[in-house]
């Protein structure tokens, strides 16, 4: 409670602060005129789409320098990303809506990635820098008649910088922080990041190239449960990428990229347990290219990318008193021919496209490999979508995808979604509803390893939603969504605890179901003072691991000062449970209880020389929570980062 007092004070106390510094307003901007690529593959304004997006823009980027894409999109209503707190060589699960994250497909400009060695397929975000990105996209809901396997709870799109209108440009950035506990007073600058970027265009050709380099440590990643401290457990990471285009004329126009990211780590024997001995290390190779053509009343373009992963584990077996060696290699084409026809002066789109993937995993195990020449499969997808934009507000998108999987055959799905727009008095107000069905393809680990099965249906679901977005007079910004998902075929692991001691991938009886609430305000009353509170409410009937029930985020953004920016995030995240079938810590068979947690960070940047030089710094869990994210592993207490970034 005292601790709360506190919270609410400061917030308070810093609104209060900063309106006697307020300057004169520059122009709003109504988020309802945002344009997005998500939702169709093409450009189109935000308004005229019946589904909830979320867009985060360059400038907030920036804003949160040394930050990472987790802890972005961990301030987004809807989505909770477990162990974003813990140790940075834990790996990270992204929830949308009370999913899992194999049912949130991650694309990198436009183009789904994987890792289909994985047991869920799931793409690793560690691997991307956010000082790469431009801006991210968030479509929430089910999508997989536009995206294929794996959108059944949101889309994520990450829009990777290029290079701009100057003949060269380039930024170096770093910075220094501390990595500690709550329990840990430690100001060792264990936190360290570097990146440098250098871009252009030279007449018809432009360019980009960054290079990051990064390392954490301080931290171990179990939790001691005595006040014996466990050895830490280091994150090094290291990525690149090229990007490169040239404009041939106003029609046609050709883009490519390399991407290379590689990151090694250390990691303890599981919960409340230690390690000396975990090792991993993860390398990923993308290549890709993409020719774009303009022509009357439509457009069209190919994606065509290479994804190669390869992840190496070294874990001690202390049953057997020695080091076990996993080699994961999965590789991933993808290819995507779109074509958008124009027609009724822009009343109405024509969206189709086909769409080839091919998976192979390659596994090589002491306790036993994976063959890629068995381990594959393939799909070639032909889908279409039909965009109704009226001159009156109302808007319809109607659309359909025909999955043609190597394994498991023909599978159909379908969306429709529907918005009207239309003005009481001084507000602006969206109404929006949707239907959409979802499909998750089995993975090849859980149909070609040892616990796979060939008789695996695809998970499906069926989501509906329906809400509204309301703006006043460029003020004041509320929505509202209420959200229900029923999933069919869940595929499970099922293990026997007694004799035979058989386990395999199964497909669940029944159907899950999930529903909830998503509400967001935004205030701009007051000149460069800025309020955003962002709440969740979810309710699910099964397989609830680790989503909080409710979470409540608020953002108090401003400008005190000329070319000063700060921010103040407040998180309070809800309960959770974890289902311990085994015993593991208390009774079999009964539901762990993890306590409500408070989070409070302060995040500030100041521009010198028109924005050539920017000083930043941020402080996170200020009032030294000491909480558990995830039974028994470590989360970070207070801690600080401050940097420098340089704009030539």
């Amino acid at each position: 409670m005292n601790k709360q007092l506190s919270i609410v004070g400061l917030l308070a106390f810093f609104l209060v602060g900063t309106t006697a510094y307020s300057q004169k307003s520059k122009e709003k901007e109504i988020k309802l005129k945002e344009v997005v690529v998500i939702a169709t593959k093409f450009k189109l304004e935000k308004e005229k789409i019946g589904k909830v997006i979320t867009k985060i823009t360059q400038q907030e980027i920036q804003n949160n320098a040394g930050k990472t894409v987790f802890e972005l999109l961990n301030n987004v209503s809807g989505i909770e990303i477990k162990g974003i707190n813990s140790n940075p060589g834990e790996i990270k699960r992204i929830y949308i809506r009370g999913g899992r994250s194999k049912q949130v497909l991650v694309l990198i400009d436009g183009v789904p990635v994987s890792d289909p060695s994985g047991i869920s397929q799931e793409y690793d975000l560690r691997l991307l820098s956010l000082n790469q990105v431009e801006s991210i996209e968030i479509l929430k809901g089910a999508s997989s008649a536009l995206y294929g396997s794996g959108a059944a709870t949101g889309v994520i799109n990450i829009i990777l910088k290029k290079g701009n209108k100057k003949e060269l440009s380039a930024t170096y950035e770093v910075s220094l922080g501390t990595n500690n506990e709550a329990n840990t007073k430690n100001l060792r600058l264990l936190d360290r990041n570097q990146n440098v970027s250098i871009n252009g265009s030279l007449k018809n050709f432009n360019y980009l190239a960054t290079f990051n380099i990064s390392g954490v440590d301080g931290m171990s990643s179990a939790k001691s449960k005595t006040n014996q401290s466990f050895s830490t457990d280091p994150f090094y990471n290291k990525s690149s990428l090229v990007k490169l285009g040239y404009r041939f004329n106003n029609q046609f126009e050709l883009e490519t990229f390399v991407n290379y990211d590689h990151f090694k780590y250390t990691y303890d024997a599981g919960a409340y347990s230690n390690s000396d001995i975990n090792n991993g290390e993860d390398t990923q190779v993308r290549v890709g290219v993409k020719p774009s053509f303009k022509y009357n009343n439509g457009e069209a373009y190919l994606q065509a990318s290479f994804n190669d992963v390869n992840r190496v584990l070294h874990t001690f077996n202390s049953y057997a008193n020695l080091v076990n060696k996993y080699d994961y290699t999965g590789k991933s084409i993808n290819i995507d021919a779109v074509n958008r026809l124009t027609f009724s002066e822009g009343t109405y789109q024509l969206i189709a496209g086909l769409n080839y993937q091919e998976h192979r995993n390659n596994t090589l195990s002491d306790f036993g490999n994976i063959d890629d020449k068995l381990a594959n499969f393939s799909n070639i997808d032909p889908y279409a979508s039909l965009v109704y934009n009226s001159t009156y507000g109302l808007n319809i998108n109607v659309g359909g995808r025909l999955n043609t999987h190597s394994n498991y055959g023909n599978h159909f799905v379908y969306d429709t979604n529907v918005s009207y727009n239309f003005n009481v008095e001084n507000v602006k107000i969206k109404a929006l509803t949707s239907y959409s069905t979802a499909f998750i393809a089995p993975s090849t680990y859980q149909l070609f390893s040892q616990y796979g099965n060939l008789n695996l249906n695809p998970e499906a679901s069926a989501t509906f939603e329906v809400g509204f977005e309301a703006t006043h007079k460029q003020f004041i910004q509320l929505d509202a969504v209420y959200f229900n998902r029923a999933v069919e075929d869940a595929i499970i692991f099922v293990s026997l605890p007694v004799a035979p001691w058989t386990s395999s991938y199964e497909n669940a009886t029944g159907k899950t179901k999930v529903s909830g609430i998503e509400t967001n305000l935004t205030i701009t009353a007051i000149d460069n003072v800025k309020l955003q509170l962002g709440y969740t409410n979810i309710t699910k009937d099964s397989d609830a691991d680790y989503i909080p029930k409710n979470k409540f985020v608020a953002n108090l953004e401003t400008s005190p000062f000329k070319n000063t920016f700060v921010s103040l995030v407040y998180k309070k995240v809800g309960k959770r449970t974890y289902f311990d079938k085994w015993g593991s810590f208390g009774a079999a068979g009964t539901d762990v209880v993890l306590p409500s947690y408070n989070l409070l960070d302060v995040n500030a940047n100041y521009k010198l020389l028109d924005g050539t030089v920017t000083f930043f710094g941020t402080i996170s869990n200020i009032l030294n929570e000491d909480y558990e994210e995830t039974l028994g592993y470590s989360t970070r207490g207070r801690n600080f980062k401050l940097g420098v970034r340089l704009q030539f």
